[in-house]
């Protein structure tokens, strides 16, 4: 299996940041990836991207700034809806790395 690690971002860094991060490693995992997910607040994803190096920010809230990690609107994977296009903009950045 190959390795990959998300920041999940929402507003709170709790509640939905845990749950598309629940869905995001439960999907990957059916397309061969291990999935290490971290959930923050938008205030603090600087910080938590000074803990380490991730391959993916997934953001249901909006993240301001260019920190050098491809961004994904994960939205979908909250609401259910365009769930295939999250995925598929995880796999895209992942199999580019």
């Amino acid at each position: 299996m190959k390795k990959a690690k998300i920041l999940c971002v929402c507003g709170s860094g709790v509640v939905s940041s845990s749950m598309i991060a629940a869905k995001l490693k439960e999907k990957l995992k059916e397309r061969g990836y291990d999935v290490d997910t971290y959930e923050t607040s938008p205030p603090s994803v600087e910080t938590a991207l000074s803990t380490g190096t991730f391959d993916i920010i997934a953001c249901i809230s909006p993240v301001i700034g260019e920190f050098g990690v491809p961004k994904v609107n994960a939205v979908g994977m909250l609401t259910g809806i365009s769930e295939d296009q999250v995925i598929e903009d995880c796999i895209k950045i992942l199999e580019a790395k």
